[in-house]
């Protein structure tokens, strides 16, 4: 062993225990390594740099940009609502939705692009389930992994083996040849996730919201019971008049501060719309007591129908609240809201007042306001942004449901068709993945679905590090011979042991490299060892075959193991070893799986 091979053994060696050791961070560990790397002399200084550019990191930095473009225009909210409505509230539930879910689509696209997709769609399911975001994201990033092994283009080292096999004169694996094991894999590896894994996983505890949520709002001022929905009939004197017109404010001590029509929201808040007249069956959406509710509906033909959680969660994606304090200069004060024209200035009502932190009753209207009192405004989200800009008010705080939604929820179907044209080139191969995600980062841009700012503010600097530090140690390896060196030994320990003992064989050696290396690197290097062996034994080489491409795909235990796993290891707040705890169980599920079944579909 000469002293190079000895150099990147220990170099590994050290940084495998850091990650254990856990007292640095990861990507300051893969900065060391290059470091290392570049004074040792092992790879050209080139080299140790390479993986900065290296196509894999720009596809995962182009697929962070089309998450928060989906993320911003609302599309990741509406797939996890979809999801927690097939789900519910339960941890359990929602996983058995999600796994398939994604391990279907990493059967027929990059791995790391589904779960690069999924990650905002997961967060803000725990945001709205109040779930421990890394009872999740580990669980999406493996479902991917398992989703991988289920067809021939699921990942680069079923299309390795395959073409290894044709190179040596055999028939290519097809394409539905991986789905039989890897979807008893996807069974076996469910029912884990679902039931055992959370037991292993870390109980980080639920992030707190950084924003009290709408309800908690409604809770302090005392407005939770006084939100209403009134559907206006045919009858009624309302039809083809204004909101304005009526002056229900005044009248009644009734807010309306939306319309819906025909499904669509549309806020009575905006000058256009505070002048919009109303139609038959027009639903109102009110602020006000009950009493003033009751004679609205008597005197004007109205029919009162509640206002449900479904409601609010729906109108929570266009509407939402802030709470302000009065500026000592605001030309607001010593005025009531009619007199300083509350609702022409700022496109935003007024639905609650805390006057000495106590809330006043709905009768508020009429009464000046002053300095220190504090107001909940509801509106447009878009109209509350902008209250930053102006400086009548303190913005005490807002919502986290602002956090979760975006006044471009209208670019949603724009997004849409990024993302399914996206993935449409990439499964059919028009261009390049790289190709396919640049054009689709590129687009959620051009077509205003995010900002550029927003575009860099979206890249997951560790994760990009952590990824592009590793693989130049992958390359000193392959230059050191460290794994031709490693192989040998295997080849020298089987000797004359059974096929099944081989395989068995086969299977730790390419997963235990793949927690450390590119699986693709390591299927290329033991697939013609595989088809070797089993030439020299005269038996078939499809079973040793599938066995390497499969175990090259349990990338669980590590979490440089993967891109996949790279990606989750910030968001869910993880450390080395909880890869290692829960990671190794389903390698060892994944290799009695394989034993099992290889021989029975691939007879020797």
């Amino acid at each position: 062993m000469n002293s190079e091979l000895i150099f990147v053994f220990a170099l590994l060696l050290i940084t495998i225990g850091l990650f254990i050791w856990d007292r640095i961070r990861m990507d300051i560990v893969a900065m060391m390594v290059v470091v290392v790397l570049a004074v040792s002399g092992i790879i050209t200084p080139a080299e140790t740099v390479s993986g900065f550019g290296q196509s894999l990191v720009v596809m995962i930095a182009g697929l962070f940009v089309v998450g928060e473009g989906l993320f911003r225009t609302g599309v990741a909210a509406a797939v996890g609502s979809w999801i927690m409505r097939m789900g519910g509230q339960s941890e359990k539930r929602l996983l058995l939705v999600l796994i398939p879910v994604v391990a279907g689509m990493s059967a027929v696209m990059s791995s790391t692009g589904a779960v690069a997709l999924f990650i905002p769609v997961v967060l803000s399911i725990c945001r709205s389930a109040q779930l421990q975001p890394s009872h999740l994201l580990m669980p999406l990033s493996f479902a991917s992994l398992i989703g991988g092994m289920m067809t021939l283009i699921g990942t680069p080292p079923n299309m390795v083996v395959s073409t290894q096999l044709q190179a040596a004169g055999f028939a290519p694996f097809g394409f539905f040849d991986f789905t039989i094991i890897g979807g008893v894999m996807l069974l076996f590896g469910t029912l884990y996730l679902v039931f055992i894994a959370p037991r292993l996983l870390p109980e980080a505890g639920v992030r707190e919201a950084e924003h009290p949520r709408l309800k908690e709002f409604a809770e302090r001022y005392g407005i939770e019971d006084n939100l209403h929905r009134l559907r206006v009939t045919k009858d009624s004197p309302l039809i083809g008049h204004s909101v304005s017109d009526q002056r229900l404010r005044s009248r009644f001590e009734v807010t309306v501060f939306a319309i819906r029509r025909d499904g669509r929201l549309v806020s009575s808040l905006m000058p256009v719309l505070s002048e919009t007249i109303i139609e038959r069956g027009d639903v109102l959406l009110a602020y006000g007591e009950t009493e003033g509710i009751a004679a609205l509906c008597v005197a004007n033909g109205c029919l009162s129908m509640g206002f449900p959680d479904d409601e609010r969660t729906r109108m929570s994606k266009e509407f939402g609240v802030a709470e302000v304090m009065l500026h000592n200069r605001s030309p607001m004060i010593g005025k009531t809201l009619s007199d300083g024209r509350f609702r022409e200035q700022y496109n935003l009502s007024v639905i609650g007042v805390l006057r000495d932190g106590k809330p006043l009753s709905t009768g508020f209207n009429g009464l000046p306001l002053q300095f220190g009192d504090t107001l909940l405004l509801a509106g447009g989200w878009r109209y509350i942004e902008a209250l930053d800009e102006r400086h009548n008010f303190v913005m005490l705080e807002t919502p986290a449901e602002m956090s979760e939604t975006s006044a471009r929820w209208g670019h949603a179907p724009v997004a849409l068709l990024i993302l399914l044209t996206m993935l449409g080139l990439m499964i059919h191969g028009t261009v390049s993945s790289l190709a396919a995600i640049l054009l689709g980062a590129m687009a959620m841009i051009l077509t205003g679905c995010i900002t550029m700012n927003e575009a860099y503010k979206s890249l997951n600097a560790s994760s990009l590090v952590l990824i592009a530090g590793m693989l130049p140690l992958a390359l000193a390896m392959q230059k050191s011979g460290g794994l031709e060196l490693i192989v040998s030994a295997l080849l020298t320990t089987l000797g004359d042991s059974t096929p099944l003992l081989i395989c068995a064989a086969l299977f730790v050696l390419t997963s235990v490299l793949s927690q450390f290396i590119s699986n693709t690197a390591t299927t290329v290097l033991i697939a013609p060892i595989s088809i070797a062996i089993a030439q020299g034994l005269g038996m078939n080489p499809e079973p040793f075959m599938m066995t390497v491409a499969l175990a090259a795909s349990t990338a669980f235990a590590t979490p440089i193991a993967s891109p996949v796993n790279t990606l989750v290891l910030v968001p869910g707040n993880y450390r080395f070893i909880d890869f290692v705890r829960v990671g190794l169980p389903l390698q060892l599920i994944s290799m009695l799986i394989t034993l099992l079944l290889i021989p029975i579909i691939f007879p020797f």
